[in-house]
């Protein structure tokens, strides 16, 4: 990520944890105050990003890289093939492992 988009993430992410509305004029001043030049146009992108997106939503799913792959198992040739492929889709649904969390610990990072 370049810098401007970093320090512009910043500043947005700034103001909605303090709960002051994301506008264009809010970040340059952060940005200004950073000592960190920026490209005219990304305080915009970000404030037009935030009117439009949930900034909770963002910052809880910046990891996540969209929805998972499905596997498709291929259709076997032959005249049993309606039994044989509904055995490996049964194996296909296996849950996967539910990640602790740090509330589950007794901590969190942010506590």
């Amino acid at each position: 990520m370049a810098s401007s988009e970093l320090a512009c993430s910043y500043a947005a992410m700034i103001l909605h944890d303090d709960g002051i509305a994301i506008t264009a004029e809010k970040i340059n001043t952060l940005v200004k105050m950073a000592n960190v030049s920026v490209e005219s146009y990304w305080p915009s992108l970000f404030a037009k990003l935030a009117e439009k997106r949930n900034i909770d939503d963002l910052i809880l799913n910046a990891g996540s890289g969209g929805a998972p792959a499905v596997a498709v198992a291929a259709p076997a040739a032959g005249a049993g093939a309606g039994s044989a492929a509904a055995a490996p889709a049964a194996e296909e649904k296996k849950e996967e492992p539910k990640e602790e969390s740090d509330d589950d610990m007794g901590f969190s990072l942010f506590d």
